[in-house]
């Protein structure tokens, strides 16, 4: 029997791997001829992050890339989540294309394919270029456009190794936290406008889907979507009605045109008032909702919500975000250092209800899950090493229980890094990261992993890609 500290038997071919994002680890933001992103400029706002701080250095991955590659292939893992700076490749996210740029991702992927390290390239990653924002951002359709150009760009010069590529990451973030409630760039609370930049966003992967395709034929395309089971926090028919509208505004605005070629049921009522919708337009969810090779799956925490005031009576003032309900904690459920609730049967419940929900379900990854702590020590983390092990379990118990094509697992993060509006204070990675001298310290739960995965890599069960010579 699988215990705590013990990973589970996955699905034969499983990929282990682990993520990053290139605002949170690259640095470098003046240098070759990158363009501004929106998170450049949020991160200039007095208060907007919560120690002062900005992703202009964070790891000096752009520097540091071989430590993070050797970090990857010493740990013995399959694959290698991370993400392409729009504005490192395009700086005005249109028209010219920086060749420096590119030239960077190009030396990355070559040393992931010498190593046998399969790339998973993500090409949105809450990283747009300010001057798209100056012009409407992701409220405007023209955004997706040129998105879908860039992605062409990209695949162009990766897609000879790159196989696997992520549209975007998490949607929900970029829209509604980023639109509606104003906790991360750009850093505006709107209502019509947040709804307008989420569907724009998946009308964005579409095309950038179709592009892919086109530039790269026969190459795997997947969109991650974080997705938070919404349970109520009591068995009350008003909190049974917050948990609804939560899963609305959280997953199934997402979920639904993606996965389910639909609008879903109920979304238009519960924002009758703050938005027309009139962003829609006849085929968007045939673009939307065209068939994917796989999808991404984040997973972090459930949310318990309960009814509560709206905070803005006049719903044409109402930002998207506002939608009468709280997330509260729950007795008796423990959390991480960040106060998210520490529940693997979450995962368990997404995967499981992903599967029930949506027939002919593509292949799944867990391209995130992972725990942060508050404290400096680059050495024990016994927490992590649970919280890896447990939702690996849940993750095993789903596909065993369900027809789930469950691929693999992506621990966020390799190292520690910018967690956005947070800072520096939180530390989710396999690797400790000194950020004055960018030194990178393995944890407990990197070696923990490590002997674990060390029998796969000895028999030679790992991933093998290259350059087409």
């Amino acid at each position: 029997m699988t215990t705590p500290w013990e990973l589970p038997r996955m699905p034969a071919g499983f990929i282990w791997g682990a993520a990053t994002a290139a605002y949170q680890i690259e640095g470098a933001v003046a240098e070759d001829g990158r363009g501004e992103s929106i998170w450049d400029t949020f991160c200039r706002r007095p208060g907007a992050v919560a120690d002062a701080t900005s992703g202009a250095v964070a790891c000096d991955s752009y520097h540091r890339w071989r430590d993070d590659v050797r970090l990857l292939d010493d740990l013995g893992l399959d694959a290698y989540r991370f993400s392409v700076a729009w504005p490192r490749v395009m700086p005005a996210g249109r028209g010219t294309v920086n060749r420096a740029g590119l030239d960077y991702y190009d030396r990355l992927v070559d040393a992931l394919c010498e190593r046998g390290i399969r790339p998973f390239v993500t090409l949105y990653h809450w990283d747009l270029p300010q001057a798209l924002e100056d012009a409407g951002g992701w409220r405007v359709r023209d955004t997706a456009e040129h998105f879908a150009d860039y992605a062409g760009v990209v695949a162009s010069r990766l897609g000879d190794r790159v196989r696997d590529w992520i549209t975007l990451n998490e949607p929900y973030c970029s829209s509604i936290v980023g639109y509606a409630e104003g906790r991360h760039a750009p850093g505006v609370t709107e209502g019509h406008g947040a709804l307008a930049a989420a569907h724009h966003l998946l009308v964005g992967h579409g095309r950038a889907v179709a592009a892919l395709r086109a530039t790269r034929p026969g190459t795997r395309v997947g969109i991650t979507l974080n997705l938070s089971p919404a349970v109520p926090a009591s068995d009350t028919a008003a909190d049974r009605a917050a948990a609804k509208r939560m899963d609305l505004m959280v997953n199934r605005q997402f979920t639904d045109p993606v996965l389910g070629g639909a609008y879903p049921e109920g979304f238009d009522r519960l924002y009758a008032g703050v938005s027309d919708l009139s962003f829609r337009r006849a085929g968007d969810l045939e673009l939307i909702g065209a068939p994917l090779d796989f999808l991404g799956v984040n997973y972090y925490y459930r949310i318990h919500a309960a009814d509560a005031p709206y905070e803005q009576p006049d719903p044409a003032l109402r930002s998207a975000y506002d939608i009468g309900v709280r997330s509260v904690p729950r007795d008796g459920v423990p959390v991480t250092d960040l106060g998210w609730p520490i529940e693997p049967h979450g995962l368990y419940e997404t995967l499981t209800g992903l599967v029930g929900r949506y027939p002919g379900l593509p292949p799944v990854y867990v391209t995130e899950n992972g725990v942060a702590q508050l404290r400096e020590d680059p050495g024990a983390d016994p927490e992590r090493i649970h919280f890896i092990a447990e939702h690996l379990a849940a993750a095993a118990r789903a596909a065993a229980d369900a027809p789930l094509d469950l691929r693999g697992y992506f621990y966020w993060s390799l190292i520690d890094n910018f967690e956005w509006a947070r800072g520096y204070g939180p530390r989710f990675g396999l690797a400790h990261v000194d950020y004055p001298t960018g030194t990178r310290t393995p944890r407990a739960s990197y070696h923990w992993l490590r002997e674990r995965l060390s029998d796969r890599a000895a028999a030679g069960d790992r991933y093998v890609t290259g350059r087409q010579r």
